[in-house]
C-alpha cells in the first residue's frame, strides 16, 4: 500500500494530461486526430517526441498542445512501475531500500513485466536493503554502509534475481493476465465489474475497498499511452464510478425521507453529496458505523450495479481519482453518469425501504 499512495499522484497526474492530449486531438486532429496524436509528435525530422515541441511548437496549433500534454503525461506514466517498486521495498526497510526498489522498478519496466514485476522487486530490494543492513559489520565500516554497501548489494540481488531469474516468468505472466483483460467482454466483463462494486462498497474505504482501488489504478500501469479502448482503463472506471455510490446513494436517502436519519446525519447527507463528486467513500463512513448492516447491504448492492453497468457501457478513465470533476475526460461519460446515478438510486431506496421497515417492526413490538 506504501507504493500504491506514492505511485497515485504519477497516475493522476500522467494519466489526466494523456487523456487531456487524446481530447484536444480530437478537437483540433478531427475524427482520427486522438489515434494520431502520438504519430503526430514524431513527425519527420523529430528524434524524439519533445523535439518536435522545442523547435517548431505553434501555440495557435492545438495539435501542438495535444502533442505536449501527450509528451508530459507520457514521461510520468514511465515512473509508475520504479515508483511502486521503490516505495514498497521503502516501506519494508526505510530509505536504504529506495535506490534497489527503484533500480530494480525500471528493470521490470525495461523487461516489460509491467506492476507484477515491480512489486516482486519491490519486495526483494526491501528484504535484502534490510538483511544487509541488519549486519554486524566493524565500526570503520559502518559509516560506509547507508551510501555505498547496501545500495550495491541490495541493487546488485535485485537488479541480478529480476535479470537472470524472475524478468521472463513474470513478463509471460503479465501477457497472460493482459490478454485474459483483452478478451474479457460480455457476461464476463460486467461480472467483473460487479464484483469491484461489491468491494467498493463494501467497508467505504478500508482494506477490501483499497484491494479493488488498487487493482484498477496497478492495471493503468500495464496500459500503453497510446490505448484508448484498453480493458484496464474500463476497470478503472468501474471502480471510481462504484466509489462514488454509497455518499450519493446516503445524501439521496437523507433528501428523500430526513425523519428516518438524525441531526447530524442530514449534516452528513449534506457533506456526501460534494465528497460522492469528489469520488471519497468515506464520506458514507458515518453512516454506516451508526447502522452497520442496512447501509453496508445497500451500498453493496448498489455499488455492485454501477460497477456490472459501467463495464456494459465500456466507459474509461485514465485519471484514478476525480469523481465528477474528471468526466469530461472517461469516455462514453453520459452512461458513466448514468451509471453512478442508477446505482446511488438503488442505494439510496434500499437503505430507506429497510430502515423505515425496522422502524415498522418496532412500532408493532412496542
Amino acid at each position: 500500500m506504501t507504493g500504491v499512495s506514492y505511485m497515485i499522484p504519477f497516475v493522476a497526474a500522467g494519466g489526466i494530461m494523456i487523456a487531456i492530449g487524446f481530447m484536444l486531438a480530437q478537437v483540433f486532429g478531427g475524427s482520427r486526430g486522438a489515434i494520431d496524436v502520438t504519430a503526430y509528435t514524431l513527425s519527420p525530422g523529430a528524434e524524439d517526441p519533445s523535439k518536435i515541441l522545442q523547435n517548431v511548437f505553434n501555440p495557435a496549433d492545438g495539435m501542438h498542445w495535444a502533442a505536449l500534454f501527450f509528451v508530459i503525461g507520457g514521461a510520468a506514466f514511465g515512473f509508475l512501475v520504479p515508483i511502486l517498486s521503490g516505495f514498497i521495498a521503502f516501506g519494508i526497510a526505510d530509505r536504504p531500500g529506495l535506490v534497489p526498489g527503484i533500480v530494480g522498478g525500471f528493470i521490470a519496466a525495461t523487461m516489460q513485466a509491467g506492476f507484477l514485476g515491480g512489486i516482486v522487486t519491490g519486495f526483494i530490494a526491501g528484504f535484502a536493503a534490510r538483511w544487509i543492513s541488519r549486519w554486524n559489520v566493524h565500526k570503520g565500516v559502518r559509516g560506509v554502509m547507508p551510501v555505498v554497501v547496501i545500495p550495491l548489494l541490495s541493487t546488485l540481488i535485485t537488479g541480478a534475481a529480476m535479470v537472470l531469474l524472475l524478468g521472463r516468468p513474470i513478463k509471460s505472466l503479465m501477457d497472460a493476465l493482459s490478454n485474459g483483460l483483452t478478451s474479457m467482454s460480455g457476461s464476463n466483463a460486467i461480472l467483473l465489474g460487479a464484483i469491484l462494486g461489491l468491494m467498493m462498497g463494501f467497508d467505504l474505504g478500508g482494506p477490501v475497498n483499497k484491494v479493488a482501488y488498487t487493482f484498477g489504478t496497478t492495471g493503468l500501469a500495464a496500459v500503453s499511452a497510446t490505448a484508448t479502448d484498453a480493458p484496464q482503463l474500463k476497470i478503472m472506471a468501474a471502480v471510481m464510478g462504484a466509489g462514488m455510490v454509497a455518499p450519493w446513494g446516503l445524501a439521496l436517502a437523507t433528501t428523500v425521507r430526513p425523519k428516518l436519519f438524525t441531526k447530524s446525519e442530514h449534516e452528513n447527507g449534506r457533506a456526501c453529496w460534494l465528497l460522492g463528486a469528489s469520488f471519497i467513500s468515506e464520506g458514507a463512513i458515518p453512516f454506516a458505523a451508526a447502522d452497520p448492516w442496512r447501509v453496508i447491504v445497500s451500498s453493496m448492492v448498489g455499488s455492485a450495479v454501477t460497477g456490472a453497468l459501467i463495464m456494459a457501457f465500456g466507459s474509461g478513465s485514465r485519471a484514478p481519482h476525480g469523481g465528477l470533476w474528471v468526466t469530461p475526460l472517461i469516455t462514453n461519460p453520459l452512461m458513466f453518469l448514468l451509471s453512478i446515478v442508477v446505482g446511488a438510486i438503488i442505494t439510496g431506496f434500499l437503505v430507506v425501504t429497510l430502515k423505515a421497515a425496522d422502524r415498522s417492526r418496532h412500532a408493532v413490538e412496542v
